[in-house]
């Protein structure tokens, strides 16, 4: 490289320089290329040309590696393409849902074709990459390969030989030398062929023969990088010719490709989006009528509807009180022909299907209703609830007491629930006449130490307090009027618990001089065994 900068440097001319000038300046390049031939690495110049032709060695190794894998990638791409095609199953298996032509069945034969006629162009391409360009890349290869070989056969052995005879001569001026030196310090002692004109005519042969040498290695070195230069210029368009053959290729698939896409589209077009439903509708038999009316919910009729056993007695909204809280909630009630009491949140049972409460009527105790000028219009039920059952239900081993207080809206209102309710319990109770206690002077002695505006509460508390009070002593004496009037079973359903007359039957103190002895309390005394007759009856005491 050094020797071809050097050889390129343009030469400095001056008009005002004579011939002698000229010679002088030619001699000095002379002795330039002449030191420059003598240089180190002189004797190997071939070195340079190997290392640069090495280089594009690996070049056209890389440019084979990648059309390599262009030509797999357009290979895989063709196979996946021919296993897509495969997915799509024509004629269909639901041939009776669509057209056999004119429909969806041949916009997917279509599909299907053209896939594959891709997954074709794709295949064309990688055959071409790997058998012309790659084929072609490679031969470069080799071609590059067989270069690199003939520039070391050549100017390798004829620098070798140059370097022997350098060898050679160098050898020969030290001998020379020596003769010399021996013929000035031993006259007497110089041999034949230790003769300086000997020795020195042996040297002047053996500089004629390595100059040859050395103007031989001097013309192959320049042929040889004459032949690099035109060599490598090939290798060039060699590389370009491989491209260019790619792109036209590549080109060629890819405008195939396009164009089979685009008619893939066009033929998806082509068929109207309603064509296979108006062809489907027109030869089913089951698809219904457009014009055929809505079911209507209110004319469902099954069997058992209007049975007398589903319709509720009464329902309606009322006040339940609360165990606790002592307030009252609102809920939504169903007395049933069964005797259950359900109780809802609302009227809406589709949004709460279950009841939240369930009262058996027929197993409880219905206590009497208030008296039309009570300010609240309440009647309670009372009845065993079972642990883990509801009310009235006697399934469990264990029992509670379990009383509700209900309240209506008005006193009317109130008595229909209460009649209905009457009718399905095993005990109800009634309430006797109260007198009138509306006078100011029985309104003043209640009143007395408290102030007016607590009046109200007062007399709801008290009312509350005598309904409580007189309906579980109602309900004592109904239960004792029961176990001595009736001792083979219970009363029947709807039976009411008054005296004889519909009166409460009254009872009188003995008589004086009856002999009945009477206590502090009121009732008669027993007397003691020993005092009567053997029998230990009572007798009574003589008038």
């Amino acid at each position: 490289m050094e020797y071809q900068q050097q050889s390129h440097r343009p030469r400095s001319v001056a008009t005002a320089h004579t011939g002698m000038s000229r010679r002088s300046s030619i001699a000095s390049r002379q002795s330039q290329l002449i030191k420059k031939n003598t240089g180190p690495f002189e004797l190997r110049p071939s070195d340079i040309l190997i290392e640069r032709f090495s280089a594009w060695k690996r070049l056209v190794k890389n440019l084979i590696t990648y059309f390599e894998g262009i030509a797999d990638i357009e290979s895989n791409t063709a196979k996946e393409l021919g296993k897509l095609g495969g997915v799509i199953q024509v004629p269909f298996r639901e041939g009776n849902q669509f057209l056999g032509e004119g429909g969806v069945q041949d916009i997917f034969y279509g599909v299907r074709e053209r896939t594959r006629l891709i997954a074709d162009h794709h295949a064309n391409l990688a055959k071409t990459v790997e058998g012309s360009i790659v084929q072609h890349l490679q031969k470069l290869h080799t071609e590059v390969k067989a270069h690199i070989k003939n520039i070391q056969q050549d100017t390798g052995k004829l620098a070798a030989s140059v370097a022997k005879e350098r060898a050679i001569s160098t050898k020969m001026i030290t001998d020379l030398a020596s003769s010399i030196t021996m013929l000035k310090n031993t006259p007497m002692g110089v041999h034949a062929k230790e003769d300086p004109w000997y020795t020195n005519s042996l040297v002047a042969r053996q500089l004629q023969k390595q100059v040859h040498e050395e103007n031989a290695l001097q013309k192959s070195i320049i042929i040889m990088q004459q032949n690099s230069e035109h060599f490598e210029e090939g290798v060039v368009r060699a590389i370009q010719m491989a491209w260019q053959t790619f792109d036209e290729w590549n080109a060629r698939a890819s405008v195939s490709v396009q164009e089979t896409w685009a008619t893939m589209g066009q033929l998806m077009r082509s068929v109207a989006p309603t064509t296979e439903w108006i062809a489907f509708a027109s030869r089913s038999e089951y698809l219904l009528d457009p014009e055929t009316p809505l079911r209507n919910p209110m004319t469902i009729n099954y069997p058992g509807k209007d049975d007398p056993s589903v319709i509720p007695v009464h329902q309606g909204i009322l006040e339940r009180k609360k165990r606790y809280t002592k307030t009252y909630k609102e809920s939504f009630y169903v007395l049933t022909p069964a005797g259950y009491l359900h109780e809802y949140p609302s009227s809406d049972l589709s949004k709460h299907p279950l009841p939240e409460l369930s009262l058996f009527l027929p197993e409880c105790t219905l206590g009497a209703p208030t008296n039309p000028h009570a300010r609240s219009h309440k009647f309670h039920i009372e009845g065993k609830k079972s642990i883990g059952g509801e009310v009235g239900q006697k399934s469990g081993l264990f029992a509670l007491d379990a009383s509700y207080t209900f309240r209506a809206r008005s006193h009317d209102e109130m008595l229909e629930w209460w009649n209905d309710c009457k009718q399905l319990s095993k005990v109800y109770l009634t309430a006797s006449e109260p007198f009138d206690r509306s006078g100011p002077v029985p309104a003043a002695v209640r009143a007395a130490g408290y102030v007016e505006e607590d009046d109200e509460d007062y007399e709801d508390e008290e009312e509350e307090d005598e309904e409580e009070e007189g309906s579980s002593r109602t309900a004592q004496q109904q239960q004792q009027l029961e176990r001595s009037s009736a001792p083979n079973g219970p009363p029947q359903l709807g039976a009411a618990v008054q005296g004889a007359g519909g009166e409460v039957p009254a009872y009188s103190a003995p008589a004086r001089g009856s002999g009945v002895e009477v206590g502090s309390n009121g009732y008669a005394l027993e007397k003691k065994g020993g005092e009567g007759s053997g029998s230990g009856s009572r007798s009574p005491a003589p008038s």
